[in-house]
Formats: structure tokens, C-alpha cells, sequence
């Protein structure tokens, strides 16, 4: 199954068995028991059985990745992804904008405006 095409006709647990299926062939292309990668995975043996069988947390998934010295293949996986300029326009619309701008000088010259040329004795 290496059309890609073929992948949307699958169901998630579908997917799930097939990359497990994966994980065994990449052990066993590695000659290493179950027990050895569950071992260097910090998991017990019954968890590497499940993964195998696609039953796995991501957490687990990436620990026997790595087990398996295959954490280079999430790139290929799930590659770096970035916003497009459009998506990153659309979040900076949505940040809270700053009042105004009006600093505390403008704000002072209308309160002098307000007053008015008073003299001492407070006439115009």
C-alpha cells in the first residue's frame, strides 16, 4: 500500500494498524526483540505488542521511534509546516490594538486648552 491516494480510503484504525505494521518491520529489520526495544523505549514489552498492533499513544509512537533510531522520519511524516502570509495577516487582525496612541503630552496640552488663557484672578 504506498499510494497515497489509498490512504484516504482507510479508516483511522486502519492507518493505525498499518503504521504499527510499520514499526514491527522496522524492528525486525534491526534484528531486536521486543523486549530489547521496549527496553531502550522505557516501556514495558506488552506496550511494544500493542504499538505493533497500532494501539499506541503518540507518546509511545515517538518513544519507539526513537528506539528504533527513526525519529528522522517525522519529517517525512508530518513535515515543518508554516502560516502562510495570509493566515499570519488574519491572527495579527485579531490582537487587541493599543488605544490610541495619544501620549501623556497630548493629553496635558488639552487640559491647558480647556482652561483657557486664565489670568491669576481667573478671568479670560
Amino acid at each position: 500500500m504506498s499510494s497515497v491516494s489509498s490512504y484516504f480510503d482507510l479508516s483511522p484504525a486502519a492507518l493505525s494498524e498499518l503504521l504499527g505494521e510499520r514499526l514491527k518491520l522496522a524492528r525486525l529489520n534491526q534484528d531486536l526483540t521486543q523486549a530489547q526495544v521496549a527496553e531502550q523505549a522505557g516501556v514495558s514489552r506488552k506496550v511494544v505488542i500493542n504499538a505493533e498492533k497500532g494501539k499506541a499513544s503518540l507518546e509511545v509512537f515517538v518513544a519507539l521511534l526513537q528506539a528504533l533510531n527513526q525519529v528522522s522520519q517525522l519529517d517525512q511524516f508530518l513535515p515543518p509546516q508554516t502560516l502562510s502570509p495570509l493566515q499570519l495577516a488574519k491572527l495579527q487582525g485579531k490582537r487587541r490594538q493599543r488605544a490610541s496612541g495619544l501620549g501623556l503630552d497630548f493629553v496635558q496640552g488639552q487640559q491647558a486648552a480647556d482652561t483657557g488663557p486664565a489670568g491669576e484672578d481667573g478671568s479670560w
